[in-house]
């Protein structure tokens, strides 16, 4: 793109640094202003809670980010943006920091509206969390005359994507009716149904599950391997089903 647009030569101007694959406004602000000491804002998180605190804006993100550019570029010079824009992303970093700001060394203190309240640890203000969705689903824990425990691997597309893990239904709001509980049994049973329910929150959802053990004399059809209880450890399975693991070593009922 850059050949192609501007000759071989780099662009210096933010507008233009925005136009190439994968530049945000971010990142064409602190090209511009650094590698070519151009009068452009760089506003990354540190900055974003430097500004906020400054004029204690209480419009929740992202919807103040307009406000926080508008502060950011009033204290902008006209001399060494670049030292300028690195300098206030240091300023966020090392000093306005999220937790117990260093407000007595700070050389924008005077001027601070969240200091001169008390306030400064609740700007920037965040959004409401909005309640994560709650998903039930079945774990399979099956284990070999040993105690080994069989393990498969996930889909490579989609959550934990090829990761190890103990089979499992798909992960769904209600949970899965019998049919699909059935077909995600690695094995005849009888299964057991343990009384602990394991329970894990994800970014975007909380995830309960409920666990099914059995011992098998033979490996399930499909792919997969058994895995020695001592090696579980080192199996790299992600924690929610290091939780379903250790569940499983607790008292059961039949299925």
């Amino acid at each position: 793109a850059v050949v192609a647009r501007h000759g071989g030569a780099f662009p210096s101007d933010a507008q233009a640094l925005r136009a190439l694959p994968g530049i945000g406004p971010y990142t064409a602000g602190a090209i511009a202003a650094i590698a070519f000491d151009r009068r452009a804002l760089a506003v990354d998180g540190n900055v974003e809670r430097v500004a906020a605190r400054l004029a204690a804006i209480a419009t929740p993100l992202p919807a103040a980010k307009a406000e926080i550019g508008e502060v950011a570029a009033s204290l902008m010079p006209r001399a060494r943006p670049g030292d300028f824009a690195q300098a206030l992303m240091d300023l966020g970093a090392t000093t306005c920091t999220p937790r117990a700001p260093s407000c007595g060394r700070c050389p924008l203190a005077a001027g601070c509206a969240a200091r001169a309240t008390g306030r400064q640890e609740e700007f920037p203000v965040k959004p409401p969390r909005r309640a994560r969705p709650l998903r039930r689903g079945v774990a399979f824990v099956l284990r070999d005359a040993r105690g080994a425990v069989w393990l498969t691997r996930r889909a490579e597309k989609g959550l934990l994507g090829g990761m190890v893990q103990v089979p499992t239904t798909d992960w769904i709001e209600g949970g899965p009716d019998e049919a699909s509980r059935a077909a995600a049994r690695p094995a005849p049973g009888p299964w057991r149904l343990l009384g602990e329910t394991v329970r894990h929150v994800f970014t975007h959802f909380e995830l309960e599950l409920e666990v099914e053990v059995a011992v098998a004399r033979r490996a399930p059809d499909g792919e997969g391997r058994w895995c020695a209880p001592g090696d579980l450890a080192r199996a790299g399975l992600p924690s929610v089903f290091r939780k379903v693991a250790a569940a499983a070593t607790g008292g059961a009922r039949r299925r």
